[in-house]
């Protein structure tokens, strides 16, 4: 049956065509973002879970870049720390020779001397920033990461420890070739240079120590910024694999609307010549 006031073949192309408007706008709009899930409303969960992935990925690579500014006062530190070390090992030295038969004593002491301004010259410049790792044996603790373990957010973290090379430096000031007979104001007996090498060995093995520890501490935070660079990239491609768009799936979906659209069209337009097809039954 006819009407001319319930068009039913226009109303089903009209929905058709709104469906298929509806899922053009949906794939230009993946298409012109990127993404397949840009709002919650598309899918609440996945988009959820991708914001706190978003989230911790932008906490990791804050955390990595904080972790680059102590790695770098660590490798300074190390840096003095090795420079102290390979100066007692020169102070060592001297003293060893000193041990020897006709040595001009005040010739080695001004000597050992100028070693520990060196030392001092070293301490005071191994500093990154003002941060100063080289003056006093402390625990230094640094954010290294957060956890999400049992639903629980946290941060982690990590330590190391600081080094007194000033000890060092006065230990080894302490030692002078020239008055080792008074007895009255220097820490060694008046009559051992044997102790002198012993207190001079003492302190090259604090100040190896000294640098093997800042330098186990900047391998492990060059480690944790090795992990947290690689966590975050999958963090990254765990997301992309959540929201992304394929676009090849959506270039394919793309044309197909376009076709749809343009044969929803025409169908609208033959149903609404339907109506002027009745009134030839009246001429």
């Amino acid at each position: 049956m006819s009407s001319i006031l319930t068009n039913n073949s226009a109303m089903v192309a009209l929905a058709t065509l709104n469906m298929v408007n509806k899922g053009l706008n949906e794939t230009q709009n993946r298409v012109s973002s990127g993404l397949q899930i840009s709002s919650g409303k598309d899918n609440a969960a996945y988009f959820a879970i991708s914001e706190t992935m978003k989230g911790d990925s932008g906490m990791f690579q804050a955390i990595n870049d904080g972790l680059t500014a102590t790695k770098n006062s660590v490798s300074t530190a190390r840096l003095g720390s090795e420079t102290v070390k390979d100066l007692a090992q020169q102070f060592t030295e001297r003293v060893a020779f000193a041990q020897g038969n006709g040595i001009d004593l005040s010739e080695v002491q001004s000597e050992l001397d100028s070693l520990v301004t060196q030392i001092g010259s070293a301490i005071s410049q191994a500093t990154f920033n003002g941060d100063d790792l080289v003056s006093a044996a402390a625990t230094v603790t640094v954010v290294s990461g957060v956890s999400r373990t049992g639903g629980t957010f946290a941060a982690t973290t990590m330590s190391f420890s600081s080094v007194d090379l000033t000890a060092i430096q006065t230990g080894l000031s302490s030692i002078d070739l020239t008055n080792l007979d008074t007895g009255t104001t220097d820490a060694l007996n008046p009559n051992s240079l044997t102790e002198a090498l012993e207190l001079a060995e003492t302190q090259l093995g604090n100040a190896i120590a000294a640098a093997t520890s800042l330098g186990v501490a900047e391998k492990t935070l060059e480690g944790q910024q090795d992990f947290l660079s690689a966590l975050t990239d999958t963090l990254d491609k765990g997301v992309s694999a959540m929201v992304d768009a394929d676009m090849e799936e959506e270039a394919a979906r793309l044309q197909a609307y376009q076709v749809q659209q343009q044969l929803a069209t025409q169908s609208l337009s033959i149903a609404n010549q339907a109506p002027q097809n009745i009134m030839s039954l009246f001429r």
